[in-house]
């Protein structure tokens, strides 16, 4: 069902977005791969090719770069330009400090990837979508963006700022073909606590020991159920846990 068709993936250097860019090709997906990595960006699009033999486009971008964005998404060849699909999957956590002790430069880099840089993509790629009339657009939220918990604070509000982003411009989409979606994932074993622990690989392995948390591949698999379903059903939003887990905060460790 996505064969010859086009995605957008944010991110897609590596965890949710390298696995989705590997499902969709898959399927025959063509796939317009952003990220900040260069090497690494090459380096899953040569793969997707060599596997799938299934065309790529890599672009090299922070998207919390506005105008970086706009012109990536500007400049692409007539052919790139058809996005049916757009993940926005870019996103990160920086730290577990408490409020008044918080980085303000952690609290700018989550703002501006998570919310400002979702926003960049959607606002350079929907338009489009709606001239066509046709796109999914499924943006990867947390299940940080239903509930709080201690030291998530940014972090959380800067997903519930994705929920309700997501609501508002399916909102703006119902009189269009074009569905939006959210996939809102409890604990997935990728490079984000690294990311949050800023590099401190240890700690970031504490956060999933002594229960099997979820991969970037079972995320995947979701985004590609979401994408092919059929025209008339749109799949709003999908919490999923790890067995183990049953909230935010609730997760069943092995002694």
């Amino acid at each position: 069902m996505l064969k010859g068709k086009i995605a957008l993936i944010t991110g897609a250097t590596s965890g949710i977005g390298k696995a989705t860019a590997f499902a969709f090709a898959k399927e025959g997906c063509n796939l317009i791969l952003t990220g900040r990595r260069t090497e690494r960006l090459t380096e899953v699009g040569e793969e997707i090719k060599k596997r799938f033999k299934t065309d790529y486009i890599a672009l090299p971008l922070d998207v919390r770069d506005r105008q970086a964005v706009n012109a990536a998404i500007n400049g692409l060849p007539e052919f790139w330009q058809s996005i049916d699909i757009l993940v926005n999957n870019a996103g990160l956590a920086r730290g577990l400090s408490k409020i008044h002790e918080g980085d303000v430069d952690d609290w700018e880099q989550m703002i501006d990837t998570n919310i400002k840089g979702l926003l960049y993509a959607t606002r350079a790629v929907v338009p489009g979508m709606v001239k066509r009339g046709r796109g999914d657009v499924v943006n990867i939220g947390s299940i940080a963006g239903h509930e709080v918990y201690p030291g998530g604070n940014v972090y959380c509000a800067t997903k519930h700022a994705v929920d309700a982003l997501t609501k508002g411009l399916r909102i703006d989409l119902v009189d269009t073909p074009i569905r939006v979606s959210s996939v809102d994932p409890g604990m997935v074993e990728t490079e984000f606590s690294i990311v949050r622990f800023k590099g401190d690989v240890e700690r970031a392995k504490n956060v999933y020991k002594g229960f099997q948390p979820l991969t970037a591949e079972d995320i995947a698999e979701t985004i590609l159920f979401i994408v092919t379903r059929p025209p008339h059903v749109q799949i709003a939003d999908v919490i999923i846990f790890p067995t183990a887990q049953a909230s935010g905060m609730i997760v069943h460790r092995a002694d």
